[in-house]
């Protein structure tokens, strides 16, 4: 009897929390606003197009390789000691990441998260990778031989290059003739092997002269009310923005980002309102990066969030809250965007999910809080628990048929079948009646299929919105605008792919 007694409540509360969310004008069909108020060079390159030497961005991975000796420098023991050049590979431990200070001058990160300098604190020439502090790092300037920019010198502090004269030493001092020649040690080849285009790299790269002027201009430009009048007239009532932690600290927030993402932020808002539409406000980026991708706004593409960062990422949220709380357009705030396993551990994020959880509570009763499940080696029902002791809370996930070699072998149809089994099964799990509501807070029409027609697409697009419907709290497309067509929604729309 009491069992019996339990199903129906639990019934009884899922009806309930269905009708209310009917009310609220769920389950929402949303688009992400990517690409505006945090960069996403991939999305939007024309945006990164007129920075000098571009190419070499903060976060940029090189590996340098001397002629002379056929070898590649390497940060022995990933740092904490000397540089040496006796590889004949390129891994981890012989890859630098990019500090940039101007166009040709940067601080060197190794491995172990050290900047490379000058031993005796800069009084040596030794190479060494010792400090773990940025402002006192040595800056090297990177001269790239005039048709040949991959061949490269690199000038220290002391007005000498670096020369890797035996395998055993990597030297600042050398002061000799300047060909480019194999037998010249000061002479390295240089390899990109990983780039970032995220809201660091383009307002550090344009510099404090030129970022702000071209930042506004984006801001101004990229989303506009007519985006909102077209949304709210193909069936999207709902809109995720990505904001940066630095908005907090608009209209001078710290360098290199600029002020006046907040100001667009606010015309969102009057927009949303305008054209009947819900903002769901998405904290994308956040202090020192949960998942060392762009789209958080890394430096150097190491994950560096944790519980020491907890209080300002806290603060942020509550910043968000009390100016938006009373809103009529706010419907959502989500605490963080893709935090990633096991980095971000489950125990810190639980911690920070419950203070960001009553930053919000400050504020608003009605507005949602919504926690994004952890991508990596994670649990499809980790934050379930956390969730059910807490109001109004919504559980983000994220399906993508990339970024993986398995999907690259499924056909059309085996793509298709995959969203409506697995993918289904998925959304089940956090779908509990008597649970928070499920988001599926993107996924794209764009997959591993080649030379897939219009009707594959329109199929594989369908599938996806048959299936996140049933999400509680609804689905937001990535993303609303994208110079690759099949991943903005406004282009399937406008192009008869997608049709709501």
């Amino acid at each position: 009897m009491a069992s019996n007694s339990y199903s129906k409540l639990s019934l009884a509360f899922f009806c309930f929390s269905w009708l209310f969310a009917l009310g609220m004008g769920q389950p929402f069909q949303a688009v992400n606003l990517g690409a505006w108020l945090v960069a996403e060079g991939w999305m939007n390159p024309s945006l990164f197009a007129n920075i000098p030497n571009k190419d070499l961005l903060d976060g940029t991975q090189v590996q340098l390789k001397s002629p002379k000796l056929n070898m590649y420098l390497a940060a022995e023991n990933g740092g904490g000691t000397v540089l040496i050049a006796n590889r004949p590979s390129a891994s981890g431990w012989e890859t630098f990441r990019l500090w940039r200070i101007n166009e040709s001058s940067f601080k060197l990160r190794v491995f172990n998260k050290e900047f490379v300098g000058l031993e005796n604190q800069g009084k040596g020439s030794n190479v060494v990778a010792v400090s773990n502090a940025a402002d006192a790092a040595e800056v090297f300037q990177i001269v790239r031989k005039p048709d040949d920019p991959n061949r490269v010198r690199l000038k220290a502090s002391n007005g000498l290059f670096l020369q890797a004269a035996t395998a055993s030493s990597v030297t600042a001092d050398y002061g000799g003739n300047s060909d480019w020649g194999d037998q010249n040690p000061s002479v390295f080849t240089m390899q990109i092997v990983r780039t970032l285009q995220g809201e660091y790299q383009v307002t550090n790269g344009y510099g404090p002269e030129k970022a702000p002027q071209i930042m506004r201009n984006h801001w101004s430009t990229y989303i506009t009310e007519d985006d909102f009048r077209f949304m709210s007239e193909n069936g999207i009532n709902a809109v995720r923005i990505p904001v940066g932690w630095w908005i907090k600290y608009d209209p001078t927030p710290p360098k290199p980002f600029v002020g006046g993402s907040l100001q667009a932020l606010d015309n969102a808002f009057i927009w949303a309102q305008n054209h009947n539409i819900k903002v769901i406000v998405d904290l994308h980026a956040v202090p020192g990066s949960q998942n060392g991708n762009d789209h958080s706004a890394t430096r150097d593409g190491f994950q560096e969030w944790g519980e020491p960062n907890i209080a300002e990422t806290v603060s942020v949220i509550d910043f968000l809250a009390q100016r938006y709380a009373d809103h009529p357009s706010l419907v959502a705030i989500e605490l963080m965007n893709e935090p990633l396993a096991p980095g971000v551990t489950h125990n810190t994020l639980s911690k920070f999910y419950q203070a960001g959880y009553n930053a919000v509570r400050k504020y608003t009763s009605t507005a949602y809080v919504i926690l994004s499940n952890r991508l990596g080696p994670a649990s499809n029902k980790e934050f379930l628990r956390l969730a059910r002791g807490l109001s109004r809370v919504v559980i983000d996930v994220h399906y993508y048929s990339l970024y993986s070699s398995d999907f690259e072998k499924l056909n059309v149809q085996q793509n298709i079948d995959l969203i409506n089994n697995q993918r289904a099964s998925q959304l089940q799990e956090v779908t509990p009646s008597n649970g928070p509501l499920s988001f599926v807070g993107e996924w794209t029409a764009e997959w591993g299929v080649k030379n897939a027609g219009m009707g594959d697409y329109q199929r594989f697009a369908k599938a996806q919105i048959d299936i996140y419907g049933k999400a509680t709290f609804g689905w937001a497309y990535w993303s609303y605008k994208n110079v690759n067509h099949h991943w903005s929604l406004r282009w399937m729309i406008s192009n008869n792919y997608i049709k709501l």
